[in-house]
């Protein structure tokens, strides 16, 4: 991960009232609701007009968002709704429903006076939103083969690497190598010593399948183990 360099001198700022640091987020203990939350604090303050709010779809539809979601080890959506949720429930916001060229959408306000007021007006019918925009959802990188996965993670793709990654195609599911992959990353082990342990581990043993803990189910999305191009946290050497 490159290091940030620093805020310019003249970085346009997002105002958050004080109350949020006091009050509010002593209490958030989910890293994908503070996310969202403060997300969503930066992207009304950029709306123009009033009322001002956001949508579901607007923030599914948000790269920035989304891929930060995934990176903190979160499947996207259900990490968006989960942090939405929170959010609403904590009261920091408020939402509303609502029927639109045919399509229903979630409107999301923060919990203020006015957005109250506006709420209550939009459910009402005496403000009109118009046509209310429908972006595209967020498409994720497809996920890499385990060749580029181990590059990526662990180390230079040599020879030798690539016949032992083709040997454990033989004996075990690539949903497996991907996760031993993930699993090696997330300890601090990126070696393929420790990948191929973990695999004949779980094939003596039994991989553990609807549990949660160390080894996630069989058939997650395991990519959300990693950081960068492909998702990767760190670079290491093979052994």
């Amino acid at each position: 991960m490159a290091q940030f360099t620093g805020f310019p001198g003249e970085a346009q700022k997002t105002p958050i009232p004080n109350i949020f640091f006091s009050s509010i987020l002593p209490q958030i203990h989910d890293l994908a609701e503070l996310k969202v939350v403060l997300h969503v604090f930066w992207a009304l303050f950029a709306k123009k007009g009033y009322p001002r709010y956001v949508t579901l779809r607007e923030l599914a539809g948000d790269k920035t968002l989304m891929s930060g979601l995934r990176e903190a080890g979160d499947d996207g959506p259900e990490a968006l709704e989960r942090g939405l949720k929170g959010a609403v429930d904590r009261g920091v916001l408020i939402t509303t429903e609502l029927q639109s060229d045919s399509l229903g959408h979630n409107l999301y306000f923060l919990n203020t006076e006015s957005d109250r007021k506006a709420r209550e007006k939009i459910r009402n019918g005496e403000i009109d939103l118009g046509a209310i925009p429908v972006p595209e959802p967020y498409a994720e990188e497809p996920r890499p083969n385990i060749f580029a996965l181990y590059e990526d993670n662990v180390g230079h793709l040599t020879p030798l690497v690539s016949d032992m990654l083709k040997e454990a195609e033989k004996s075990y599911p690539e949903s497996w190598i991907i996760e031993a992959i993930g699993e090696s990353v997330r300890n601090g082990v990126p070696r393929w010593s420790y990948i191929e342990a973990i695999l004949r581990k779980w094939k003596a043993e039994g991989k553990a399948v609807g549990e949660t803990g160390r080894h996630s189910k069989e058939g997650e999305d395991t990519g959300k183990y990693f950081r960068g191009r492909y998702g990767h946290l760190v670079k290491g050497k093979p052994s």
